[in-house]
């Protein structure tokens, strides 16, 4: 432990550094942080590396697309329908010998004209030699319009059944199992009473599958009676749908009728039945009985396997009984079996919430004899838990989330940022200045690579342990240590503050060292104006400017160079014109008149910082015909342009789709002797890829090469995003390979671009691999990560992918104490981040908005039917997300109609109750379903009143147009 006295000569040393270095290393955030690399020969990126982004992407396999048959068979179709008798039936005839069903499929799915597909698919059933196989029925009630509701028109079935009988009960039995397929018990059980309408029986497969959707939506009593006209009527259950059933009743509680049901239906109980059963007991919290059908299993001998444990652990750990976890472990791993790495991160995760970090550590211990090696997800959860509340742990705790830091680093994994923070935090707080520090570095080496505010609150960890109260006792510690701040001491401290966003703390060292006789300088003041600016709290930069004048401490260049670039960063980007036009004297705006109340501001003139500071404003408010005149406006005045001007201007034009104008400005500044930097070429490059001109691209892309100027991290991630905006997804994939193998390490914006890419491009298993490729090469996912991935599962029903996404973004901290966008969503460009609806995020909450993927979620699991899932995260969100507004009208719509659906019009009713609570108006339509479901259920009263409710209050339609009872 070093001495305080110590400790305050290093940090005046450090910090002193630091600022007089600043200057000289402002584009270098790892400046101070990590040791110079030791040099080392890189491999050379040549033109023809990137050769394979020209060649035209290949071409569809035969086997995706149709067969020509098909191709002229569809077109004679639609040509011949009005006759299809006559011409159409004569053009058939010569195509009979390549009657095959795929064929059939093809051309239902080209032809979609419903009359059409039918006299088509009549037609071919007529045939020698050809049947309609099960795919042709399934593409036929595809055509007929079951997309969202398994109805038809009634006209086209009893033509379909005036033509072929047979051919209408396959295809009502083929309509029923659909509905039941896509978990619409009620629509199956309409569908089922117009087959027996049209004089059909269904079919031991359509019963089966009624039997399984009803058990499946928790309708018992329907599935027995189901079952009851089943049997009846010769069939007998599968074993799929016993055990289905099966599970149902021991969830409802009814075991014992589960078991006369399996012993009617002359089914031996078995390992697997064994199973589903127990994962019915569990989820009715059943513990006892469900461990004595364990037992049963073994006295029938039938061996539990690692299905039948992790059924057990599943239910176990949802209900939060962790001693019966234990003694499942115990069993499993007596007989052999060993939980996956999935369930060994759900039990350490559950043990670390519980703060049983001794048995969490044994188990990681045990991942390692099991074959499954603790990866980035298991010790971000253990560290994570350890160090991310809000108090400091106990010694022995830290001391244990050191030792699993070293055993992370030896297994070549990496903390995410958040984790990083937090136990670096907790390191300072207890002394370990030094151990933090190295912390710091091995990320930073691994690629961890900190924001803005993340690299200020380095140098803050220094001498504190990340909270306001730590920071003073710290300063403090200075001084009892005889270091007492001066001027110098108390700027530095102020500036990384202002500069990491902690105002208030850098206003209360500035009300101090004013109080203690030290009067502020004028790069004091500098700081704190810029940083009140940037905020956009105007009042408050005022008031620091009037303080600055008064205490005869007068603006320098620096100054009203900061003061232009904070108004511009604030969005008053005419205000900052207005001040740069008083500098050089052009206009008599007397609103601005008092920041040139003091003496001496006739000497001042614009810099290259002035100028750089106003160009980047103006291209960042897209205004970039204003932000080159003022180039030549510089000209004029005898300021040379830098590279910094010409890279803002370049990139404003490109921002702007202007390529040719950047162009020229690219060239204007190769003429003044300005080399090209990494910055300029990626600009040009991304927009680019962006306008699909990958001839032009790739001109540029050899040019960098030919000038020495590798690409770095943001160029490739540029590519990148450009490839997957047009289409071209393997390209991207393969680029990213060539960077990996070139030395550049992608970062989480350039993994988040391809992921979204594949996402969009319907390749989502591609994304979640890519997504898991990530994790294991030590790049951390972020919020936005998450956000895209789960938004695509989603959108292709992925739902259980798209809940374990939800629970390990959870369980590694990310948006739990994530605090502010800031640091979630750096690095990702406005236009990608309104495409996923984050802007308007970012407007209404302080937070993270975790919230808004659960209700993506729970939406997506209600409109499947999956009724208990989609409720269980529903009240998980109002748990865990309570303080945010988080009202969201499609999750409780679909979550109210699924209820109602279901009969369980209580619920609904809460939920209604809830959701105008938090000031949400339902419409119209929901209103409907809510009496509907009452007058299900015979509550004719409640649907009264509902309806008097509706008339006296007025109900907000679709379309802006309310009803008010008339």
């Amino acid at each position: 432990m070093i001495t305080r006295r110590a400790a305050a000569v290093a940090l005046r040393t450090s910090l002193r550094r630091a600022c007089s270095s600043h200057a000289a290393n402002s584009d270098d955030p790892l400046f101070g942080l990590v040791d110079a690399p030791a040099p080392h020969p890189e491999p050379r990126l040549l033109p023809k590396d990137f050769a394979f982004i020209k060649h035209p992407a290949p071409a569809l396999p035969a086997a995706a697309l149709p067969p020509p048959e098909a191709v002229l068979i569809s077109k004679a179709v639609r040509a011949y329908g009005a006759d299809f008798d006559g011409k159409a039936e004569r053009f058939l005839r010569r195509y009979r010998e390549f009657l095959t069903d795929s064929l059939v499929v093809a051309v239902l799915r080209a032809v979609r004209s419903p009359d059409l597909c039918v006299r088509f698919f009549l037609w071919a059933e007529r045939q020698v030699g050809y049947s309609h196989t099960g795919a042709c029925y399934d593409a036929l009630a595809e055509v007929l319009g079951f997309e969202d509701r398994a109805q038809t028109a009634h006209r086209l079935l009893r033509e379909i059944g005036e033509d072929d009988r047979e051919v209408l009960g396959r295809l009502l039995n083929v309509l029923v199992r659909r509905c039941c397929r896509r978990g619409l018990w009620d629509e199956a059980l309409e569908e089922l009473g117009r087959l027996k309408d049209f004089g059909h029986r269904p079919s031991a497969v359509t019963y089966n599958a009624l039997v399984q959707v009803l058990a499946s939506a928790g309708q018992v009593e329907m599935g027995f009676r189901v079952h009851k006209e089943m049997a009846a009527s010769g069939f007998c259950m599968d074993r799929s749908t016993v055990g289905c059933f099966a599970e149902a009743l021991c969830k409802d509680g009814r075991w014992t009728d589960a078991l006369d049901m399996v012993e009617r239906e002359d089914f031996k109980l078995d390992t697997v039945l064994c199973t589903q059963m127990i994962s019915g007991l569990m989820e009715a919290s059943l513990f006892n009985e469900a461990m004595s059908f364990l037992h049963r299993m073994r006295c029938n001998s039938c061996i539990p396997n690692a299905i039948t444990y992790r059924t057990l652990l599943s239910g176990f750990l949802k209900k939060k009984e962790l001693g019966w976890c234990k003694r499942i472990i115990n069993m499993m791993m007596a007989e052999g079996c060993s939980p996956n790495p999935a369930f060994f991160n759900s039990l350490v995760h559950s043990y670390c919430s519980a703060e049983d970090y001794a048995y969490a550590y044994k188990l990681l211990n045990r991942m390692k004899t099991c074959g499954c090696p603790p990866g980035y997800v298991v010790y971000n959860i253990f560290i994570g838990s350890i160090c991310g509340r809000e108090q400091l742990p106990k010694p022995e705790l830290l001391d244990l989330a050191e030792k699993v830091y070293e055993e992370m680093l030896v297994a070549g994994c990496v903390l995410n940022k958040v984790n990083t923070a937090n136990f670096v935090r907790c390191l300072c707080g207890v002394g370990k200045f030094d151990k933090a520090f190295q912390i710091i570095k091995e990320m930073m080496r691994k690629g961890f690579v900190p924001d803005a505010s993340t690299y200020y609150k380095v140098i803050t960890f220094l001498c504190q342990a990340n909270k306001v109260d730590k920071a003073l006792l710290l300063f403090e510690e200075m001084k009892r240590a005889g270091v007492n701040p001066d001027v110098y001491t108390y700027t530095i401290l102020i500036d990384g503050f202002c500069k990491a966003g902690l105002i208030g703390q850098a206003q209360s060292w500035f009300d101090e060292m004013t109080s203690a006789g030290c009067p502020p300088t004028v790069v004091t003041y500098t700081a704190l104006l810029h940083a009140y600016l940037k905020s956009k709290q105007l009042l408050q930069a005022n008031d620091i400017f009037h303080r600055m004048v008064d205490d005869a401490c007068y603006p320098n260049a620096v100054t009203y160079s900061a003061l232009i670039d904070g108004l511009c960063k604030a969005g008053e980007v005419q205000k900052a014109c207005e001040i740069y036009a008083k500098l050089i004297g052009a206009s008599d705006n007397v609103e601005t008149d008092f920041y040139f109340e003091n003496k001496g501001v006739d000497t001042i003139s614009p810099n290259v910082i002035t100028y750089g500071a106003l160009v980047d404003g103006l291209c960042k408010a897209q205004k970039v015909a204003d932000a080159h005149e003022l180039l030549d406006s510089m000209l004029s005045a005898g300021c040379e342009p830098n590279q910094i001007v010409y890279d803002a201007l370049i990139d404003g034009f490109c921002k702007v789709g202007k390529i040719d104008n950047a162009q020229e400005v690219f060239l204007r500044m190769t003429k003044c002797g300005y080399l090209p930097s990494v910055h300029t070429y990626t600009s040009l490059i991304d927009r680019m890829f962006k306008d699909g001109r990958l001839d032009l691209a790739m001109k540029v892309l050899s040019q960098m090469l030919k000038d020495s100027c590798s690409p770095n991290v943001v160029t490739y991630t540029a590519m990148v995003d450009g490839l997957c905006k047009i289409g071209e997804t393997e390209k991207a994939l393969n680029l990213l390979s060539l960077m990996e193998k070139k030395g550049c390490s992608p970062n989480v914006v350039t993994y988040t671009a391809l992921i979204d890419g594949l996402g969009k491009a319907g390749k989502v298993d591609a994304s979640l691999k890519l997504f898991t490729q990530m994790k294991t090469k030590g790049c951390a996912p972020n919020y936005v990560t998450y956000r895209v991935l789960i938004n695509h599962c989603c959108a292709v029903g992925l739902l259980d992918d798209a809940h374990l996404l939800l629970d390990e973004m959870k369980q590694t901290h990310w948006p739990k104490y994530l605090q502010g966008y800031c640091s979630a969503v750096q690095g990702f460009s406005k236009k990608f981040l309104a495409s996923l609806g984050l802007l308007e995020e970012m407007e209404s909450h302080d937070t993270a908005p975790i919230a808004h993927v659960y209700g993506m979620i729970i939406d997506s699991f209600s409109k499947a039917g999956r009724l208990e899932t989609a409720l269980e995260l529903h009240k998980e969100m109002m748990e865990v997300s309570s303080p945010l507004n988080m009202t969201s009208k499609g999750m409780y719509t679909s979550l109210i109609q699924a209820l109602c659906l279901s009969s369980q019009v209580e619920e609904a009713i809460a939920l209604h109750i809830e959701m105008t609570r938090r000031g949400t108006m339902p419409d119209l339509s929901l209103f409907v379903c809510l009496i509907k479901g009452l007058i299900e259920v015979d509550k004719w009263n409640e649907a009264l009143q509902l309806c008097y409710g509706i008339c006296q209050e007025g109900v907000k339609w679709q379309g802006n147009k309310s009803f008010d009872g008339g």
